[in-house]
C-alpha cells in the first residue's frame, strides 16, 4: 500500500493530509500549530511571517500523521504543495531567508503597483499580465529594493511561499508559471516571464528561479530535508500551486464556467474561463490555473475578500467568552433574526481590498443599539457581513460573464456556518455544494497526477457527491434590507 502526502501552507497554520494512492481515500489529516501562526505587523498595513515557521510546521504535521497512522516513510510515493499566494520570500546563496516573508495581506506596495500600471500603460498590463501589478509579489519586491538596499547584494532568488517550501525539500530554487502569474511576473502574450515589468521595477532577471511544471517532477527530498521531516530521502515532489487554484482543483473546478469558493482567513470566489481576459476595473485578478497551457488557456478569475475568517477570528478573540467555540457562537447567533436587528459589520480590516479599488478602509461596526443589541447580534452581524461581501463579489463576477448558479466549497471553513451559507444562497440564488475535501487532500491527489497515477487532474480528483447542499430560498425582507443598507454604506 502506498500513499500521497499533501501540504497546505497557510498564514494561519500548515495543514497536511495522507491519501491512499489506490483508493484515493483520505487516511489522516493534521495541522500545526493548534492555535494560529502569528503575523507581525510592525507598521500599519504590514504583514510578515518567518518562512522557517512554515517549514517547522511541516515537520510537526508529518510527525503527527505518521504517529496517527503507523505508515512508514518508504510507503509515501510523492508530495504535493499548496501555499498562501502572493507572498515574497527572498533567499541568499545559502538558501536562507534574507528577511521575513511579506505575505499576501500586506498593503505596503500598493503605490508601487499603481505607478507601474500607469507608467507601462493600463492597456499593456491588462493585455500582457491580465492584471495591474497591484500589491502583488513583484511590487513587494520593488518595495524591498527601494527601502532595504542592504538586502540587495544578498539576494540570489525571489520565491513565492510554496517555492520556499519546495526549496527546503529539494535543495533547488524553482517556481511555476502559475506561481509567477500570481506575482504578476508572467507575460501571457509572450509566454515567458514579465521581462518588461521586471525592467521597469529594476529587478534582475537572474533572480528568477528555474521554472517547473505545475504537475510533474519538481525535485526530490534531500537527505537533510528527509531527516528533518522524518521521511525517506528521494521522495518526489510532483505538484505545486497557490492555495486558491489548488482549492478549485480540489473541488474539481478545472473547466470553463466552473466556480469554487472558500471562506478561510480570506474569502475567495474563483471561476475558470478559457480566455486571456482581465477585469478593466481591477476588482478581480486573473491567473494561470493549474491546468493552463498556451494551447488550451485556463484562467482562474479570483475575487478575494481579505477580511473573512480573520474578521470572525477577531470577534471570537476579542468579544466572545473565553471558552466559547465557533459552534457555540453559531448557536447563539441563531437566536437573532436575519439582519441582526439593524447591526451591520463591514469586514474590510485585513489590508487593502481589491474589489474596493485597492483601498484599505478598515472594518466598521454600524448601528449599535445599547438597549437592544447583545453579543449574539455581533456574532450574527459578523457572519452576515462576511456573507454580504461574498454577495457583492458575486455581482462583480456576474458582470464579467461567469455563471454562478452553483458554488462548490469545502466543508472545513466558514461555509460550515448555516447562517453564512444560507445568507449567500438566499441573496444570490445560488445552489451551494459542500464537499468533504481540503486543500491538503487536493494537493496530495494532485501529487498523484504529477507522478502519473492518473492521466489528468479531472481523473485524479475524487468524484464524490457533496456532503451537504444549501438550496436557495426567498430571503427574509429584513435580510434584504440589511444587505442594501450594508452595500450603500460601502459605496465609494
Amino acid at each position: 500500500m502506498t500513499y500521497l502526502l499533501g501540504f497546505d501552507i497557510g498564514s494561519s497554520s500548515v495543514k497536511a493530509a495522507l491519501v491512499s494512492a489506490h483508493s484515493r481515500q483520505t487516511v489522516a489529516v493534521a495541522n500545526w500549530p493548534k492555535q494560529e501562526l502569528p503575523i507581525q505587523a510592525t507598521q500599519p498595513g504590514w504583514a510578515e511571517q518567518d518562512p522557517d515557521e512554515w517549514w517547522n510546521c511541516c515537520q510537526k504535521t508529518v510527525e503527527e500523521l505518521l504517529q496517527k497512522t503507523g505508515i512508514q516513510p518508504h510507503q509515501i510515493d510523492a508530495i504535493g504543495i499548496s501555499y498562501q499566494m502572493h507572498g515574497l520570500v527572498l533567499v541568499g546563496k545559502d538558501h536562507q531567508p534574507i528577511r521575513p516573508s511579506i505575505i499576501w495581506c500586506d498593503s505596503r506596495a500598493i503605490s508601487i503597483g499603481e505607478n507601474a500600471f500607469n507608467t507601462l500603460g493600463q492597456s499593456y498590463c491588462m493585455h500582457h499580465f491580465l492584471n495591474s501589478p497591484g500589491n502583488f509579489t513583484a511590487s513587494k519586491l520593488k518595495w524591498v529594493l527601494e527601502n532595504e538596499p542592504n538586502a540587495i547584494p544578498k539576494i540570489q532568488h525571489f520565491l513565492l511561499p510554496g517555492d520556499y517550501i519546495a526549496l527546503k525539500m529539494t535543495g533547488t530554487a524553482t517556481t511555476t508559471v502559475s506561481g509567477l502569474s500570481e506575482g504578476i511576473l508572467w507575460d501571457f502574450q509572450s509566454n515567458q516571464p514579465a521581462y518588461q515589468l521586471l525592467e521597469h521595477l529594476q529587478i534582475p532577471t537572474d533572480w528568477i528561479p528555474e521554472i517547473k511544471p505545475t504537475f510533474g517532477h519538481q525535485g526530490s527530498l534531500t537527505a537533510e530535508a528527509a531527516q528533518f521531516l522524518g521521511l525517506q530521502k528521494g521522495t518526489l515532489v510532483t505538484y505545486r500551486a497557490g492555495d486558491q487554484p489548488n482549492n478549485a482543483l480540489s473541488l474539481n473546478a478545472l473547466q470553463p464556467g466552473e466556480v469554487a469558493a472558500t471562506g478561510g482567513t480570506s474569502g475567495v470566489i474563483y471561476g475558470v474561463i478559457d480566455q486571456l481576459k482581465g477585469d478593466p476595473l481591477n476588482r478581480v485578478n486573473s491567473f494561470a490555473h493549474v491546468n493552463h497551457s498556451t494551447e488550451n488557456p485556463r484562467i482562474g478569475v479570483l475575487l478575494c475578500i481579505n477580511g473573512a475568517g480573520s474578521q470572525y477570528r477577531w470577534i471570537r478573540q476579542q468579544i466572545a467568552l473565553s471558552d466559547q467555540s465557533y459552534v457555540a457562537m453559531e448557536t447563539e447567533a441563531q437566536s437573532v433574526p436575519p439582519g441582526a436587528e439593524g447591526l451591520l459589520i463591514h469586514p474590510f480590516g485585513n489590508g487593502a481590498e481589491r474589489m474596493l479599488g485597492n483601498q484599505n478602509r478598515g472594518a466598521t461596526i454600524t448601528g449599535i443599539d445599547f438597549n437592544r443589541h447583545q453579543r449574539a447580534h455581533l456574532y450574527r452581524a459578523a457572519l452576515e457581513g462576511i456573507a454580504f461581501a461574498f454577495v457583492k463579489g458575486t455581482q462583480v463576477l456576474q458582470e464579467l460573464g461567469l455563471n454562478l448558479s452553483v458554488l462548490r466549497a469545502g466543508n472545513d471553513n466558514l461555509f460550515q456556518s448555516t447562517i453564512f451559507s444560507e445568507t449567500i444562497a438566499q441573496l444570490t440564488g445560488s445552489r451551494i455544494e459542500l464537499y468533504p475535501t481540503t486543500g491538503a487532500v487536493g494537493a496530495a491527489l494532485a501529487a498523484g497526477v504529477g507522478l502519473g497515477h492518473w492521466p489528468s487532474p479531472e481523473e485524479g480528483m475524487i468524484a464524490e457527491p457533496p456532503a451537504k447542499v444549501i438550496l436557495p430560498k426567498p430571503a427574509a425582507p429584513t435580510l434584504i434590507q440589511a444587505f442594501n443598507a450594508w452595500n450603500n454604506l460601502e459605496q465609494p
